[in-house]
């Protein structure tokens, strides 16, 4: 229950009684967010209802800010769909890049869109959301992730503190969420607006340990720190988290070790990404109890529990009868992640033998638009009832 019910204002029916509670996280990842949207559109088909009236807290990273930021407004999957059909080019087309810098004084063409899709004036009170909403940034002064939630009941929410979090215009927490360095100038927000010195510096939230925010989501969700305290296990939480696109990048051989060093350099940044990612992905499946997801590796599987033996190989693990959910194994919450491998293996798999792999990962090409909402709708056809337990009903 809320701890201030005064604060939570139109939300306070749909979150006053405690009750099982439903929860999405959304990876950053640039255009490839129309992987994302490819599977949401099919997750929202699932539930036969807007996701904002599904999910009941809803986290994104850069792209999957934008994202997430748009269904907590009442967006549907198609209209999300289509803001990124219509300004793609604007938001990760890195021709536009000197163009960009030209306006960081003036007036960058992406905040004018942000505005126009989210509102100049609206902010992430909750008169202005159909659900609660996380938006994970990265505070470049302080050197340090900010996921900055509209829990009403947060500490730095309170309405009565001067840089209260929940007056920062939604726009521009997005934006900052989305500032990809080198890409975009940085978000100067000022969270007081009567004392300059309260001014912070931000860049994307995909630079911090979140690109994947699906744990951090969790932890926010039921640690007492941060005041909503849901209740944990397997029938009180679900966790959906949806990414935008995996695929291992072969490095270093044995035979030649040191071959192309400058581009295993140029590629560590990623790679610290994707490790992050797999973390925080490891983490709910240790933690909650997941009922689909890829195979981690070769030891771990995909951790979906099995009637399985020590002495098993993969094959017969994988063929061993999965635990039924109506058997409570005393997990924290319910989870499945969903993703699209976008190695060649995994393309010609989902029936894109002719993409390029290379060229499809990339994370700022608009071109790939239909291509990425294809893979995403081929990928969601893993998608099944049955994931989701009992929160379908």
């Amino acid at each position: 229950m809320p701890i201030y019910p005064e604060r939570w204002n139109t939300l306070l029916p749909r979150y006053k009684e405690e009750q099982p509670r439903r929860m999405l996280a959304l990876d950053g990842g640039g255009i490839r967010g129309l992987i994302t949207l490819g599977i949401l559109k099919r997750i929202e088909a699932l539930v036969g209802k807007p996701l904002c009236n599904y999910f009941d807290y809803i986290a994104g990273t850069s792209t999957g800010a934008i994202i997430a930021a748009s269904l907590a407004r009442g967006m549907t999957v198609d209209e999300i769909i289509q803001f990124y059909q219509n300004y793609g080019n604007q938001m990760f087309d890195p021709s536009a890049l000197l163009e960009r810098y030209k306006y960081i004084h003036t007036a960058d063409p992406l905040i004018a869109q942000l505005k126009g899709v989210f509102g100049a004036t609206t902010t992430l009170e909750p008169d202005y959301l159909k659900c609660l909403l996380l938006v994970v940034t990265k505070n470049v002064t302080t050197d340090s992730p900010w996921p900055v939630s509209s829990n009403p009941d947060a500490k730095y929410n309170a309405p009565e503190r001067k840089d209260c979090n929940l007056k920062i215009p939604l726009w521009q927490l997005v934006r900052a969420s989305t500032a990809a360095p080198v890409y975009f100038p940085a978000e100067v927000i000022q969270w007081n607006p009567a004392d300059a010195s309260k001014q912070t510096v931000f860049v994307d939230g995909g630079v911090t340990p979140y690109n994947n925010p699906s744990f951090l989501l969790y932890r926010m969700a039921t640690e007492p720190a941060y005041r909503l305290n849901w209740a944990k296990g397997e029938n009180n939480l679900l966790l959906i988290s949806v990414g935008t696109g995996i695929s291992d990048t072969p490095g270093a051989t044995p035979d030649a070790p040191n071959r192309s060093i400058l581009s295993t350099a140029a590629s560590i940044p990623g790679a610290l990404m994707h490790t992050m990612q797999v973390e925080q992905d490891i983490s709910c499946r240790t933690v909650g109890r997941c009922t689909f997801g890829a195979e981690i590796d070769r030891e771990l599987l995909d951790l979906v529990p099995r009637d399985t033996k020590p002495e098993m190989t993969r094959e017969e693990c994988y063929a061993a009868s999965e635990i039924p959910i109506s058997q409570d194994l005393g997990r924290s919450f319910l989870y499945a992640r969903y993703n699209a491998d976008l190695s060649r293996a995994g393309l010609d798999k989902l029936g894109f033998q002719q993409v390029d792999s290379k060229k499809i990962q990339a994370m700022d090409n608009p071109r790939n638009i239909p291509t990425l909402l294809a893979i995403g709708q081929a990928a969601a056809q893993d998608i099944q009832p049955d994931h989701f337990g009992g929160f379908l009903t």
